[in-house]
């Protein structure tokens, strides 16, 4: 083991602690997807819950955005507060708090339970997301962190493909309570996984709230988060308004719309790590493109996005470039502030998940006011000025060291 300041590396020359390396890195992959499949599980869930809780689709969908915020609060405060202890207990109690959100949202007899489920999985969520973005670099060895942080996000990508529509099938098979209890179930396992396949993880750096501030007021992270609050603003006035786009624009059935969606998911999986491994040399220059391709083909759907054919392409580029955006950013973050990675890591969180609740209640001002194809020219104006903001801004000289 060598030291580097107060941080504990593993190299590859030296025997490393027991746990640790690519299962380590799988349990945490599993920890992130299974977080955000949680938090996305209601998308849809809509019309039953509503039915079975007594509350119109629009109220229900307030129990996504309800988790979304918790998180971006909580991300912030949660990581001082977590102060000395070893992450591997942390992150396991985390999801702890998400087997037992899961199974009091599958229990709720009200809404009012079924919002307080929301916010227990609000609050699991921003931890677990905050610890588990800096890991990488203490799992494996220094010429492994590009892909290991690639991994480690990658759950962020899969849970989009794989976990919303899983949820979702389960749901029509069994009722969405069952989809509830699926959720927890996977929890439960992924913190047994944690358990026994994380090493022991001493807090190496102590995080105050005034440290997260201060991290927050370097030039190089203020940049990178700048770039994600407009990129994910700008993706999710856009995407959260697609379906209404490709059919209103693409004339596309709901059987063709969940398969372009499903193009979209897995060309996401194939960005997240395509990306991975040129942010961790220039993650100025990855972040730069992803804002430019983004800007391009969320501004082309209402051009040339008529036909299925079309659509489809569009849809794919989409995908690849939104999917590396999570860990080029992440990357770009860990190499502004190495000595204060979970202080950015909770930064990022917040940033991310209130950009989230942004876009999708800036992208429907647009659609009430003018119609999906002025969501799409919203999209692609936010991603321009992430391009700029990349461009223009301070950034770190290069990705993991």
């Amino acid at each position: 083991m060598a030291q580097t300041g107060k941080f504990t590396a593993v190299t590859p020359d030296r025997p490393r602690p027991w746990g640790g390396g690519r299962p380590a890195v799988i349990a945490v992959a599993g920890a992130t997807f299974t977080v955000v499949t949680s938090e996305m599980l209601p998308v849809g869930l809509l019309t039953p819950i509503g039915g079975a809780l007594r509350v119109t689709e629009g109220t229900a969908g307030l129990t996504l955005t309800v988790t979304g915020l918790v998180a971006a609060v909580s991300a912030p405060l949660l990581t001082p507060a977590l102060g000395r202890f070893d992450r591997r207990p942390v992150l396991c109690g985390l999801m702890a708090v998400i087997v037992a959100g899961n199974l009091l949202a599958a229990w709720s007899p009200h809404f009012a339970v079924m919002v307080a489920a929301r916010v227990l999985v609000g609050l699991g969520m921003g931890g677990v997301w905050a610890v588990a973005a800096g890991l990488a670099v203490r799992l494996v060895p220094g010429r492994s962190v590009g892909a290991a942080t690639s991994l480690i996000f990658s759950g962020v990508a899969v849970a989009s493909v794989l976990g919303v529509p899983a949820g979702t099938y389960i749901g029509e098979l069994a009722g969405w309570r069952a989809a509830f209890l699926g959720a927890a179930a996977l929890a439960l396992v992924v913190l047994v996984a944690l358990a026994v396949l994380l090493p022991k993880l001493p807090a190496d750096q102590e995080v105050r709230f005034g440290g997260v501030l201060r991290a927050g007021g370097d030039a190089r992270v203020a940049t990178g988060l700048g770039v994600v609050a407009l990129l994910v603003t700008g993706h999710f006035a856009a995407y959260t308004y697609v379906r209404p786009a490709l059919e209103e624009i693409s004339g596309a059935s709901t059987p063709v719309i969940g398969t372009l969606l499903l193009v979209y998911g897995v060309a996401g999986v194939a960005g997240n790590f395509a990306c991975g491994a040129g942010a961790s040399r220039s993650p100025r220059g990855v972040l730069a493109v992803i804002s430019l391709v983004l800007a391009a083909t969320v501004g082309l759907v209402p051009l040339i996005g008529g036909s299925v054919i079309t659509a489809t392409a569009l849809l794919a580029v989409w995908g690849l470039s939104y999917g590396g955006l999570s860990v080029s950013a992440q990357t770009w973050l860990l190499a502004a502030a190495p000595e204060a990675r979970e202080a950015v890591s909770a930064l990022f969180v917040g940033v991310f998940n209130g950009s989230i609740a942004l876009g999708a209640f800036s992208g429907g001002l647009a659609a009430d006011g003018a119609g999906v194809e002025a969501v799409m020219y919203l999209g692609a104006a936010l991603a321009v000025g992430a391009l700029a903001v990349a461009a223009l801004g301070r950034a770190p000289a290069g990705g993991h060291r």
